[in-house]
Order: C-alpha cells, then sequence, then structure tokens
C-alpha cells in the first residue's frame, strides 16, 4: 500500500508550527497507542503511521528534505521505526507526553521517568510564531532579503522575567499544593495535567511584578530581516531560530516560522524549476518563419527563432532561463508555448491575398479528423 503524505496522516497544513504537530501527534498516539487497543492492528498501524510522520516533520532537517523531495528527500536520513514500534519520537517522552500523566502511567506503570512534586524547576520554552509573508513571483525565483514586523512576547525588564516585584519571594501554590499538577478521574483514567495557577511549577508569586502583572513577559513590535532562498516556493517554511515569544520566568525563547506565499506572475507560471508562458505570433510569421525577441524573467530579451510552419501550441525551450536553484545554482528552463492568433478584422488587400492563397491551395471542403497521436 502506498504511503500517506506525512501532513495527510497529521492532518496538519504544511506551513503547520512544530508545536501544531506536536499536539497532532500526541492526539494520535494517545487514541491508538498498543497498549491501549490490544489486539488492534488498524490501531497499531494508525500509531506507527503517526509515529514515522512525527519523526520526520519534528526534526527540522529532515521535514525540509521532505517538503523538496517527498519521501526519497528523507530515505537513508535515519530515525525509522525501531523494534516495537518504538523510535526517536519518543526521545522526548516527558516533553511531548507530560500532559497525560495518568494515560501513560497505565500503559507503562509509575511515573513513567517524570519528575512530579514541589520544587520542579522546570523551564518552559516559549512559543513558536508563524509569520505569512508574500513576495513577488520574481522574488522567489532568484531569492530576496525582506523586513518583517510582528509582535512577540521578551522578559520583562522590571522583574527580568521572574514575574515577582524585585525583592519577594515565592510561596507554595495554592491550587496543587505544590505539586505542580492536579488531576481528573475520566471514565477509568486519572489525568494529571500541569496546574494552570503555577503553570506546573509548584509555586507562585508573592507579589505580582507591577509592570508585567506576574507574567514576566510583555509583548514587543520585533523587526527583523529574512532571507529568502532563490527557488523558494509557495508554502516553504523558513524557521528563524530563538525569535519567537520569550519563555515563562525567564525560560529560552521559540522559534519564528516565516511561511512564503508567492504572488502569481501575469505571463509565467512555474513547474518545479522551469518557467511557461505563451507567445503569440501571426499566422504569417508562423508560416514562413520569422525571428522574436522575447522577454525572460530577469528582464532581459532573447532571441527565438520560430521554424517555418510552427503550429499552435507548439513548444519551444531557452536553456537556463527558468529558475534559480540555491544549494547547486544552476537554473531551470523556459518553455515557449506558441499561439497562432488570427486576426478578427482584415483589410480589403489582406483579404485579396488570403483569397489568392486559397486558390492556390485548393480548398479542402472534406476535412478528415486528426489522430489524436499526431496532436501529441
Amino acid at each position: 500500500m502506498a504511503k500517506r503524505d506525512y501532513y495527510e496522516v497529521l492532518s496538519v497544513d504544511r506551513g503547520a508550527a512544530k508545536d501544531d504537530i506536536k499536539r497532532a501527534y500526541r492526539k494520535i498516539a494517545v487514541a491508538n497507542h498498543p497498549d491501549r487497543n490490544p489486539g488492534d492492528k488498524a490501531a497499531e498501524e494508525r500509531f506507527k503511521e503517526a509515529t514515522e510522520a512525527y519523526e520526520v516533520l519534528a526534526d527540522e532537517k529532515r521535514r525540509q528534505a521532505y517538503d523538496q523531495f517527498g519521501f526519497a528527500g528523507v530515505e537513508g536520513m535515519g530515525g525509522g521505526p525501531g523494534a516495537g514500534g518504538f523510535t526517536s519520537a519518543f526521545r522526548d517522552f516527558e516533553d511531548l507526553f507530560g500532559d497525560f500523566g495518568g494515560i501513560f502511567d497505565s500503559f507503562f506503570g509509575g511515573s513513567g521517568g517524570r519528575r512530579r512534586g514541589g520544587g520542579r524547576e522546570s523551564v518552559q520554552r516559549g512559543s513558536d510564531l508563524r509569520y505569512d509573508l508574500e513576495i513577488a513571483f520574481k522574488e522567489a525565483a532568484f531569492g530576496t532579503k525582506e523586513e518583517v514586523s510582528y509582535p512577540k512576547e521578551i522578559s520583562c525588564d522590571r522583574c527580568k522575567g521572574a514575574g515577582s516585584e524585585p525583592g519577594s519571594g515565592k510561596k507554595t501554590c495554592p491550587t496543587c499544593g505544590g505539586a505542580g499538577q492536579v488531576r481528573r478521574s475520566s471514565g477509568f483514567f486519572s489525568i494529571a495535567s500541569a496546574c494552570p495557577t503555577c503553570r506546573g511549577e509548584g509555586t507562585i508569586v508573592e507579589k505580582p511584578c507591577s509592570k508585567c502583572g506576574g507574567s514576566g513577559l510583555l509583548k514587543k513590535n520585533q523587526k527583523i530581516n529574512v532571507t529568502i532562498p532563490a527557488g523558494v516556493e509557495d508554502g516553504r517554511r523558513i524557521r528563524i531560530p530563538e525569535q519567537g515569544d520569550g519563555g515563562p520566568r525567564g525560560g529560552p525563547p521559540g522559534d519564528l516560522y516565516v511561511v512564503i506565499r508567492v504572488r502569481s506572475h501575469e505571463f509565467f507560471e512555474r513547474d518545479g524549476f522551469d518557467i511557461y508562458c505563451v507567445i503569440p505570433v501571426s499566422y504569417a510569421q508562423a508560416a514562413l518563419g520569422a525571428e522574436l525577441l522575447v522577454p525572460t524573467l530577469d528582464g532581459k530579451q532573447v532571441k527565438v527563432k520560430i521554424p517555418a510552419g510552427t503550429q499552435n501550441n507548439k513548444i519551444l525551450r531557452l536553456r537556463n532561463e527558468g529558475i534559480s536553484h540555491a544549494s547547486s545554482g544552476r537554473r531551470g528552463d523556459m518553455y515557449l508555448r506558441i499561439l497562432v492568433t488570427i486576426p478578427r478584422k482584415l483589410s480589403s488587400r489582406a483579404k485579396t491575398l488570403l483569397k489568392e492563397l486559397a486558390e492556390v491551395e485548393g480548398e479542402n471542403t472534406s476535412p478528415k479528423p486528426v489522430p489524436l497521436a499526431d496532436l501529441r
């Protein structure tokens, strides 16, 4: 059976942020885990399929290779499914499944290696951010630099991200009693999740910071320059490390993902690194042949020879006039589709000449259909 697209497997779009991918995988993994569905081969296959997809899409390099080349791009890069269906997707087990403590306690027995109790100084990473950047067709072809401006959370300069007034301390969280977790029952499962009051830290500040209100974060408009590589395609994600939201309580910042949106061109279409356009020629030029100056994507004009007897929809190729390839420096080709134009109005002189031509060639009043093979 053919593999399904990894984004389809996790039900996320191609521009999904890493946190969205993690959430989607976690949901599928919990629902289809073999220990929760003993003997259910279909659930086991869904679990393995989702795990394989997550391994690729959660890794930036492998995801870029997959986005560009599909399954062929990630073959031989390692990290394939291991014994018993467990893979490197579980290396950061606590980070991935920490909010499902009760469920995975029943699967694996005990705490599954998670830290519990008060005083756990967990450091939370800031959220990843997404910015959709629209660029011109030509900019996507040859690369460009763009300044982007977006709002993000940064560490409060008054409390240095601590969330408390300078000089004040912390106290045990009254909601979780310092455990950092709260539990609720769901059927025969006991589900543990991070305490909403202390965010899993087990403590809260005694006196919240007067500037940030205790969050440790402030909103700021950020401006950065983004380098767009030559040949970038619509929907491509560019990761800018540590330019996302700052982490709570001084935690490390998340990443910024710039999603490229390429505007359509008036004359050109793209297929991979090749471009296509339509060039009109008169029926006289098509019949007799001609030499034309044709504009290219980078603004220059090149001479193109139209052979005598050129038919409508004939394709001509111009080498190395297509999209630039950032890694190799090579360019694709430019393809011209010939459109033989028939004038809607004719002068008296033109009508006379065409009638003479018709007399010379003879009128075919009983044409036979053209074999379809001749049109391919």
